[in-house]
């Protein structure tokens, strides 16, 4: 049987006021690609130099607002994971410990939302690096006015109240905010 740890809340005639954890979801699409070399194949296209730019832009955001995730998750596709390595880098998360699913890169919501619950539970923060469709419709899933469209390089930010990552698919939540690019 796991104990939950809860933190105590002390307020003046409820002194034993309990609140749960905060769960935290980044949903970061990656850099805008090349499509220069139709030889090449789709999982090995990198970014552009304007989408390394506008990534860099957005992590310094992501800074600015002391944004900093326990745990990192890529696609394995080289976009992703020049992405992934630029917002880690900005934002003082260890590259080396960035995790590459392959899951990832045809992932529908689902396959997000697998990998979600299955998180270890002293992760409060994580980062999904991926594609559209998906994550267009993944942050449409938390949002009351639908997007067309999560740019190249945005963010998301979902938080949860729940204490346990099982938990977020059935807890309150919220959009907190979309980081575009052309917005900064």
């Amino acid at each position: 049987m796991a104990i939950i740890k809860k933190k105590r809340l002390f307020v003046s005639e409820q002194p034993f006021l309990y609140f749960y954890t905060m769960k935290q979801l980044l949903i970061a699409r990656h850099a805008k690609s090349s499509w220069n070399d139709f030889s090449m194949e789709d999982h090995e296209r990198p970014i552009l130099e304007k989408g390394r730019k506008k990534s860099e832009k957005v992590t310094a955001a992501l800074k600015q607002k002391k944004i900093l995730p326990d745990l990192i998750i890529s696609s394995t596709a080289k976009r992703a994971k020049e992405t992934a390595a630029i917002l880690a880098n900005g934002l003082g998360y260890p590259i080396d410990k960035i995790r590459y699913e392959k899951t990832i890169y045809h992932a529908d919501t689902d396959d997000i939302f697998n990998e979600l619950f299955a998180l270890d539970d002293s992760i409060a923060s994580v980062m999904v690096v991926g594609h559209n469709p998906t994550l267009t419709d993944l942050v449409n899933h938390f949002s009351k006015t639908m997007i067309d469209n999560l740019p190249t390089s945005a963010v998301a930010a979902v938080t949860f109240k729940a204490d346990k990552w099982e938990k977020t698919g059935s807890s309150k939540f919220k959009l907190k905010f979309i980081m575009r690019p052309c917005e900064l």
